[in-house]
């Protein structure tokens, strides 16, 4: 016989309402009622039915994500994003990345979803306006959208920017070129304003002519790379806008006959996990990316369970340096 919430309920000792409460993720249940419930549940190998909560309460207890697939940021978030989700009653479900008015995006649109996250927004996306025109949570992940004030979870890039441009700075680097990002990302933006500010403040110019910009990929940063160094006067070292591009970076550097940090030092910023292998040993600015997305499901459920102000929520989190290999002191041989 398939256990219902009732059974559930009167194993823990409690009311039905309050079963169906903390399975939802409530936080007005106490957490020793939600251990007693969460025991009585598995000694009864109790599953919830999502179709009746859906009928019952218009909720489907699911949450969609938008998330660009090829990125090596995503094996960092999605499991920190799927656990803090789980353990608030919801489920996850994937989307990668397309074009953002296509008809792959409608089920954040037709309440296949209770809310979203967003990962993936340009600055001028129509996506977080439709959301927010349909009534439909979302917090953004580490990106912040230009047409809609919404709640977002990010590192302090420009913090980020500033760190990676004073790792080369430090180091006697006058010679600095940049590998900069989308404009239409306020990642990469915030980023590239830090940079160009610490630069500023040490009274060094970053010339037009060492400025290449395209996207997060490796590809991108390969190419850029290549350019840099194919110029009559090439940096001495470089700043990439994210750690993917830096690894494109050290690619093309090799390929080219450099050496790194010998003839040229690079920087990036993130600290994926393959940034740290003996093959990249690459010189990073670290974002906490997986606090940051345990944090931004638990404010996606908060909003949805509405013990959040109207006003939209903005967390910052903090960065820091993580020098390794790919970088030295100018002129070191």
């Amino acid at each position: 016989m398939v256990a219902t919430s009732r059974d559930v309920a009167r194993l823990a000792g409690v009311s039905q309402p309050t079963v169906s409460r903390a399975l939802r993720g409530d936080p007005r249940i106490t957490p020793e009622t939600r251990r007693r419930i969460a025991e009585a549940a598995t000694a009864l190998s109790y599953v919830p039915s999502q179709m009746g909560r859906s009928l019952s309460t218009q909720a489907t207890h699911r949450v969609a994500m938008v998330a660009d697939l090829a990125n090596p940021l995503y094996p960092l978030i999605l499991p920190a994003i799927h656990d803090a989700l789980a353990a608030r009653g919801y489920g996850m479900v994937l989307l990668a990345e397309r074009e953002e008015n296509g008809s792959g995006y409608s089920p954040l649109l037709d309440r296949s979803v209770d809310g979203v996250l967003l990962t993936t927004t340009r600055r001028e996306s129509a996506l977080p306006f439709e959301l927010h025109r349909r009534g439909i949570p979302m917090v953004m992940l580490n990106r912040v959208g230009g047409m809609v004030d919404a709640d977002s979870v990010v590192a302090d890039n420009v913090e980020a920017g500033r760190t990676a441009a004073r790792m080369l700075i430090s180091a006697g680097h006058r010679e600095i070129g940049l590998l900069a990002g989308p404009v239409e990302a306020s990642t990469s933006v915030d980023r590239e304003a830090g940079i160009r500010e610490a630069l500023a403040d040490a009274d060094i110019p970053l010339r037009s002519a060492r400025v290449v910009r395209g996207w997060f990929g490796h590809g991108s940063g390969d190419a850029g790379m290549r350019k840099l160094m194919s110029l009559e006067q090439p940096p001495r070292a470089v700043i990439c806008i994210s750690d993917s591009v830096a690894i494109g970076a050290l690619n093309a550097a090799r390929d080219l006959g450099l050496r790194v940090p010998a003839d040229v030092s690079i920087v990036g910023i993130d600290n994926v996990p393959m940034s740290g292998w003996p093959i990249c040993n690459l010189s990073t600015v670290a974002l906490p990316l997986p606090q940051m997305a345990e944090d931004a499901a638990n404010l996606l459920v908060d909003r949805l369970t509405g013990i959040l102000p109207e006003e939209p929520v903005r967390r910052v989190h903090p960065v820091h340096a993580v020098p390794r290999g790919t970088h030295a002191a100018a002129g070191q041989i």
